[in-house]
């Protein structure tokens, strides 16, 4: 099948009320949905002005690297070696959510097992009555129609999770891939889509298909999404108290500027495909950082219930008292 590269319009992916702004930054699309309606609600309490560009988290990597924006966004966190070369900070945002939207015609409640997602990413199920997707849906009637799968076109923070998540539970995978931001995806039956909005809409505009992208605009959009196995076996819709009881299992340590991945918790009520998003900082900016850490500490202050509505998880107070001190100890607050 030929590739398809979905862009969405530019116009639609950045938060601006001014020309002039206090700061600006970009990077990560899975947080784009929350960061939008902090940023408004901001704006309403204090008059700062904010730009946020979602464009995926390489890009927002990339640029705060090269020092082209005030602050990074990205959903696979850096290796404290890696900030310590780029001489940068980074703490987490919210945790959110990566499901399996589908688009079958006349078909809802799916259930995906573990094996059955990571043949569909390596290409092995062709159709949508695969054996491997009809055990754990037997009162389904699955139609004999191609299976087309979405992934993200651009190095994405969301493609690491997912993948990540996949390695974890595949043997295959993690063999021939691994965990990256960009995946040369195997065989001939997917299409890529530029952000998590991208995904959404060729799913939306793609019969038989499915994909992976962020809970909150699979929501937002009205695209089905599957309930997918998770690590100890229990199948588990995706739902924010799902998302919260993986959250609480996640252990992001200062000493380590927060580096951790979370995908595929344990526990018998734990969503399987879960990633925490990070901000990222130079360390040299301080004035212009405590602009963007007073903006993030408000959102913890105030954006919970905001974060919740869409799908996310609020950070819990233990740990966003531990930014804080982190914050202190960098001199950015």
């Amino acid at each position: 099948m030929k590739k398809i590269v979905y862009s969405a319009m530019a116009g639609l992916m950045v938060v601006s009320f001014a020309n002039a702004t206090d700061f600006k930054g970009s990077g990560a699309s899975f947080p784009y949905s929350v960061y939008q309606k902090w940023i408004k609600a901001y704006n309403k309490a204090t008059g700062a002005k904010i730009d946020y560009i979602s464009e995926g988290s390489g890009a927002g990597i990339k640029h705060i690297e090269a020092r082209q924006s005030d602050f990074g966004g990205s959903d696979k966190p850096l290796t404290p070696r890696t900030l310590q070369k780029h001489k940068l900070c980074q703490f987490p945002s919210v945790v959110g959510a990566i499901v399996m939207a589908y688009n079958i015609p006349d078909v809802k409640n799916l259930k995906l097992s573990k094996a059955a997602i990571a043949e569909i990413a390596l290409g092995h199920i062709k159709y949508w009555d695969n054996k491997l997707i009809k055990i754990a849906n037997p009162s389904i009637k699955l139609p004999h129609k191609k299976l087309t799968f979405v992934h993200r076109s651009d190095a994405s923070g969301t493609t690491f999770n997912f993948t990540y998540y996949l390695s974890k539970s595949n043997l295959e995978w993690r063999k021939s891939f691994g965990a990256k931001k960009s995946v040369t995806w195997p065989g001939d039956h997917h299409i890529g889509g530029k952000g998590n909005p991208g995904v959404g809409a060729l799913i939306k505009q793609t019969p038989y298909s499915i994909g992976y992208m962020d809970y909150a605009d699979a929501k937002t959009n009205s695209i089905s999404m599957a309930t997918v196995e998770n690590r100890e076996g229990y199948y588990i819709k995706p739902t924010l108290k799902a998302f919260q009881s993986s959250a609480a299992i996640a252990n992001l340590n200062p000493r380590i500027d927060f580096y951790s991945v979370i995908a595929d918790p344990m526990g018998k009520s734990s969503y399987p495909m879960v990633a925490a998003t990070f901000i990222l900082l130079p360390k040299e900016k301080i004035a212009m950082d405590k602009k963007v850490t007073a903006f993030f500490d408000w959102a913890y202050k105030n954006g919970a219930d905001i974060a919740s509505s869409l799908g996310y998880v609020p950070l819990p107070n233990a740990l966003t008292n531990k930014i804080r001190v982190y914050w202190k100890e960098k001199g950015i607050k």
